[in-house]
């Protein structure tokens, strides 16, 4: 599959943030339905969050759901035999396995402002100020995804091209966002503020997923958390 660089602004919500020249989306504050949790953030993030930028060893999943479906992955094959990414939207967190179903971390991620499990129709292309608030969602489901470029010269994983739907480090954002307090606080409620794209911690993301996912396809289940589950994976 050979992936076109997106153009439209939903389409560089990283690479903009990355390379430093924001666009208009990112200099105007983001409307944050959270108002309570983020009055409660520090100011600034603590050196001790330095341990939580890194891959976690642990193999412990965070809900019924989430190992649910991983055993499925596994007992059925339905990898194909790639990598795979099981992101636990309720949980904020995302569990990495290898082609033969082993772990090889977990971490916490920062997910769609917006609780929803679908995309609103067209919204890859959009600009990223012109997206609402209730759009700002990440959609469950299963994805073929795969390494292609971004605006500025760099790479994502594109989960779901059409939607502009990526995974990639987590981004600056808005003084006002405070993405990296929220990525390390140890609640999971805070975690929404992106547009839909899933941000990860950069260490994470360059010592786990890049190495897997950079040189093969890989499958993201992401689980619903206002659907059933088997409304969005009908095959269990």
């Amino acid at each position: 599959m050979t992936l076109r660089t997106r153009t439209g602004a939903a389409r560089m919500c990283f690479a903009l943030a990355l390379i430093g020249s924001p666009s208009t989306a990112f200099t105007q504050p983001v409307a944050d339905p959270l108002a309570p949790i983020e009055a409660s953030l520090p100011e600034r993030a603590p050196d001790s969050l330095a341990p939580l930028d890194q891959a976690s060893p642990s193999t412990e999943l965070s809900s019924g759901e989430a190992a649910r479906i991983t055993n499925w992955v596994i007992a059925t094959g339905d990898n194909g035999g790639n990598p795979f990414i099981v992101v636990d939207k309720s949980a904020a967190r995302v569990f990495v396995f290898n082609a033969g179903g082993e772990m090889m971390g977990s971490a916490p991620a920062l997910l769609g402002v917006t609780r929803g499990d679908d995309s609103a129709p067209g919204i890859g292309d959009r600009e990223l100020r012109k997206i609402p608030i209730q759009d700002r969602t990440t959609p469950a489901g299963r994805f073929v995804a795969k390494y292609g470029p971004a605006a500025g010269h760099s790479k994502v994983l594109w989960v779901d091209y059409a939607s502009a739907l990526s995974l990639h480090p987590v981004v600056p954002g808005t003084r006002k966002e405070r993405r990296l307090q929220r990525l390390n606080s140890p609640a999971s409620d805070d975690n929404r503020i992106t547009y839909g794209c899933i941000n990860v911690p950069t260490k994470f993301y360059r010592s786990v997923i890049r190495p897997l996912f950079s040189e093969s396809t890989g499958v993201v289940y992401i689980l619903p958390e206002t659907k059933p589950l088997k409304d969005v994976f009908v095959a269990l």
